[in-house]
């Protein structure tokens, strides 16, 4: 009695510290913070918008539609979720993976840049699942507002961890943020205690993080368009779990040797700019206008306008200069074959070719009977990737996030075009004014693609209302979708 353990050197103390304060800090922003900006949900109406638009018309492409449905052809489940614009009905966790594929598979909603990049509308996949899973089931009696608030915070603590820590630079994918984010807010819908959400988050640190191989050149490949949706699929899956009574690991992060920060971090401790609020809905970065790589966005606005000038003399140019920033020769420039359409959405040259070419850029023009026309790689052949030391640096400082590029085509008789230079992409929060119009264009254009116009007027009705879309039941919301 009273006598102390003493530690030797062959031995691990065994007592448990507290939780990992990032873990807790989080749990207590989505049990306890109340969203009171307007902006920041009328944002998220217009995020939902464009995702739900962005999903349905993936549907025209059978590369994703072949991963849609039950895990096992055939199966579905009584009151399960739907998946709009299919007739599936299904589990919560397979549910969030159809959902979560089809948002992303077009690289063309919102997205955000920091220290790390993504794309917090991904997280959509796991809460639209469960919201309806809930509804359907008397579980929960959960309305739109409910969706949007839950939206609103999965953005932030994506996003929020975002600002001060590259996974990117370590090796991994963004998309553990969107498991962790998608974690929080669907432990909290399933009426886990805080407590619980502590858990959750804690097991999706120890959980296997993917690497980001299915990004970058040499191997760039279609995984990059379903691994949210597999991360929104683990959110769901662990939450399951957790709340069934399966514990947590206090220090996930920290743990001397095993934790993520030594294993998978460098060592380095999570790092954090501003608290938990609304901000990242606020100044979220929509991609209106064309489905590329955030990075392109401007590149692609500088060749739509240089189109009219070049379009008759493409056989005449000598040399495309290409100005940009840092982050998008790190992160999209590439010569060489390019295999596949994931491949040309994040190749600058690609998509900077197409739009010299025929004035305009699309979903359509990566697949491979369009990528065939030996035009395209003989204009990558011809361009010039240089960085302009002033469009990094507005890169990132915080105050601007500029987005720059600028195209200059030179021709073989001594002429040029002018240098036309984009900053901010029309997605993005200096052009909000300019932008929600067009992104309201695009979204009834991509419901249409899939919908009757009698149906797309329904859907553009319901969610053009912020009081009515928010009192809308998520069931009700989901029966026009399906």
């Amino acid at each position: 009695m009273g006598q102390a353990i003493l530690a030797h050197g062959n031995t691990d103390i065994n007592e448990r510290p507290a939780f990992d304060k990032v873990l807790s800090d989080i749990a207590d922003y989505v049990c306890g913070y109340e969203i009171d900006s307007e902006l920041a949900y009328e944002t998220a109406r217009y995020c939902l918008l464009d995702t739900l638009g962005c999903g349905i018309l993936a549907l025209k492409f059978p590369a994703c539609t072949k991963l849609l449905g039950p895990v096992v052809e055939g199966l579905s489940m009584n009151k399960g979720c739907r998946v709009p614009g299919t007739d599936y009905e299904l589990d919560p966790v397979q549910g969030a993976f159809n959902i979560g594929a089809m948002v992303r598979w077009l690289d063309y909603n919102d997205t955000w840049l920091a220290a790390e990049w993504g794309h917090p509308s991904d997280n959509l996949g796991a809460i639209l699942a469960v919201a309806d899973y809930l509804g359907r089931t008397g579980k929960a009696d959960l309305t739109m507002r409910d969706v949007l608030t839950a939206m609103i915070k999965a953005h932030e603590i994506q996003g929020c961890l975002a600002l001060e820590n590259s996974f990117n630079k370590v090796g991994l994918d963004h998309v553990v943020l969107v498991k962790c984010a998608s974690a929080a807010v669907v432990m909290h819908m399933l009426g886990g205690t805080r407590d619980q959400i502590v858990d959750v988050l804690s097991q999706v640190w120890v959980d296997g993080q993917s690497l980001r191989t299915y990004r970058h050149a040499p191997n760039a490949g279609p995984r990059k368009s379903w691994a949210a949706g597999d991360a929104c699929r683990r959110a769901v899956q662990l939450s399951l779990m957790t709340l069934a009574g399966e514990i947590g690991y206090p220090s996930a992060l920290t743990a001397p040797k095993w934790g993520f920060y030594d294993v998978l971090f460098g060592g380095n401790a999570f790092k954090f700019q501003r608290p938990y609020g609304s901000y990242v809905m606020e100044n979220i970065l929509f991609k209106i206008s064309y489905p590329a790589e955030y990075h392109s966005q401007t590149a692609v606005e500088c060749a739509v306008q240089l189109h009219p000038q070049v379009k008759d003399r493409l056989d005449d140019i000598e040399k495309i200069v290409l100005s940009t920033h840092d982050a998008a020769i790190r992160i999209i420039s590439k010569t060489g074959p390019l295999h596949n359409p994931a491949d040309r959405d994040h190749c600058l040259q690609y998509m900077v070719a197409v739009p010299l070419m025929l004035g305009d850029l699309t979903a359509d023009h990566y697949e491979d009977d369009f990528a065939r026309n030996a035009r395209i790689d003989d204009l990558r052949g011809k361009m010039e990737v240089v960085e302009d030391p002033r469009y990094s640096r507005e890169y990132h400082e915080p105050e601007k996030r500029a987005f720059a590029n600028a195209i200059q085509v030179f021709f073989k008789d001594g002429t040029s075009t002018e240098k036309v230079e984009v900053a901010y992409p029309i997605g993005h929060p200096r052009r909000r004014e300019e932008g929600i119009p067009l992104l309201l264009a695009k979204a009834e254009e991509n419901f249409k693609t899939h919908y009757d116009s009698g149906h797309t007027d329904k859907i553009m009705a319901m969610m053009s209302d912020q009081g009515y879309l928010e009192d809308m039941k998520v069931t009700a919301f989901m029966d026009a979708l399906v």
